[in-house]
């Protein structure tokens, strides 16, 4: 069992004595940590016996006060100082507040050598060491006998808080949702007290940090190897769990979420396969119901989403998220956007926030007779949210994008405006719509078009003029270069 702070200062080689919090003296000191750093709360992780020569002490009463509490709060069993050197002169409110708290307050007489005090702490922590190793091996024993399956994650969560006697909890840290799909929700109190205002949660200073709420001492430490999990620990008695422990319980944690992730994997391929041939019109209806149904997709009721973002390796993990949050899908990446297909009653703002930073054209409900319908939707749904600077569009609903109302719209003008060049371009195997979207985008200059495409002027304005006879346009009016932007903008909103 680990020293108190009362048998360490009852030793008398060391001549420690108590200035303050001697209601605190029962409490159990896990390490000796030595620091002189301003924030000295920071490095706490439960338990120390915080030292310092007096240079992280600060001169006021009200920043003394404040460091007490926040020692109080992070967990430290002790504060002590070191004597005749640079501490200022501990005020009064200080001494109060290490009464009140209680926090014990421990003069170390000068010159003792603050490695002594270490070290006698460290000889009394050889039981506790020998305990910490047998239960670190049980931790991972417990990663050893989980199975890899999604199904057995909240299994392997309850019977480590059984080894920890703490309640332990696996959430995102950007909205506090469970990390995984069954595991257990955050307790009111610390919902309410972490309410994401900014989408972060307030207290993620730093990987691993105690915290005080409402009376209970809470820890809160990075799960290693996925971004944004975030192992939220309530102890159910002192004395809390031991900090190295915790460590490594974080670390199965990570390890049984990583298999979880991985065995995920090949469903999410199977399932690209599977949507790249409906989309393709190379499936039949029933075969789509039942491929539909095995991937928990209601096959008369479900929408096609199309997310593009600036960061397309965002996307990437856009399958987890949705499973994670409790939504069967089935994806495809494609043309640098990602194809999503949900139940129809998905919200958009759960659609939203699994996608992160990206943009959404949502369709219309549909069946499996019009899934490729549902999709030219929710591209044009897309190339309208990114027109109208919206982060979410429904197909048909929201503001019109260049003026008409529905992808069978676009299509015609596409076919109307470009289906000359394209038909030329299949036999002829040319480079004029490449040509014409380079000339739009250089502000119709010869010589800008000619050095973007490795060109010479001449060869650019030969196309130009071809694409002129081919439309049967004036390619020197203004209306015409219009008619042609807008046609170039829907063809590669529907087809990247």
């Amino acid at each position: 069992m680990a020293i108190t702070v009362a048998e360490l200062v009852a030793e008398p080689q060391l001549g420690l004595t108590i200035l303050a919090g001697s209601a605190g003296m029962d409490n159990r000191i896990t390490w000796a940590h030595t620091s002189d750093l301003p924030r000295l709360w920071e490095w706490v992780t439960g338990g120390e016996l915080m030292m310092t020569n007096g240079l992280s002490i600060p001169a006021d009463a009200d920043g003394q006060v404040a460091l007490a509490e926040a020692l109080m709060d992070s967990g430290a069993s002790a504060l002590a100082i070191g004597e005749k050197m640079h501490a200022p002169t501990l005020t009064a409110e200080f001494l109060a507040a290490c009464d009140r708290l209680p926090l014990p307050l421990v003069n170390i007489p000068y010159p003792l050598p603050f490695i002594a005090i270490a070290r006698s702490v460290a000889e009394s922590s050889l039981l506790e060491e020998s305990r910490r190793l047998r239960q670190t091996a049980r931790v991972y024993d417990l990663l050893r006998t989980a199975g890899a399956s999604e199904d057995h994650w909240q299994s392997l969560v309850q019977r480590l808080a059984t080894e920890l006697d703490a309640d332990l909890f696996v959430v995102d840290r950007r909205c506090l949702h469970p990390w995984h799909p069954d595991g257990k929700a955050l307790p009111e109190f610390l919902a309410d007290a972490w309410a994401p205002s900014s989408g972060q949660v307030t207290p993620a200073g730093k990987n691993f940090q105690w915290h005080r709420i409402r009376g209970r001492h809470v820890l809160t430490m990075d799960i290693p190897t996925h971004a944004n999990a975030l192992l939220v620990v309530l102890p159910n008695s002192e004395p809390h769990p031991d900090a190295v422990v915790l460590l490594h319980a974080a670390t199965v944690l990570g390890l049984q979420l990583s298999r979880i992730v991985l065995s995920l994997e090949g469903r999410h391929r199977a399932a690209g396969e599977f949507l790249l041939q409906a989309f393709d019109g190379r499936l039949g209806a029933a075969e789509m119901e039942s491929r539909l149904a095995a991937f928990g997709v209601p096959a008369a009721g479900f929408l096609v989403a199309s997310i593009q973002a600036d960061d397309g390796d965002r996307l990437a993990g856009v399958h987890i998220e949705l499973w994670r949050h409790g939504v069967a899908s089935v994806t495809l990446m494609r043309n640098t956007r990602l194809h999503v297909v949900v139940p129809a009653d998905v919200d958009d703002d759960v659609l939203a926030h699994c996608g992160g930073s990206a943009t959404l054209g949502i369709s219309a409900p549909a069946a499996v007779a019009n899934i490729q319908r549902a999709l030219q939707e929710s591209l044009w749904a897309l190339g309208s949210a990114r027109a109208n600077k919206l982060d979410v569009a429904r197909y048909a609903e929201g503001p019109s994008w260049l003026g008409l109302t529905g992808f069978e719209e676009g299509t015609a003008l596409v076919r109307r405006l470009l289906g000359p060049i394209f038909d030329y371009e299949q036999r002829q195997d040319g480079d004029l719509i490449v040509t014409l979207r380079t000339y739009l985008d250089s502000q119709r200059s010869w010589q800008k078009t000619a050095s973007a495409l490795f060109a010479h002027r001449q060869t650019i304005i030969y196309r130009i003029r071809k694409i002129g006879e081919l439309t049967g346009l004036d390619m020197g009016e203004t209306s015409t270069v219009a008619q042609l932007w807008f046609a170039l903008q829907i063809h590669e909103a529907m087809h990247g």
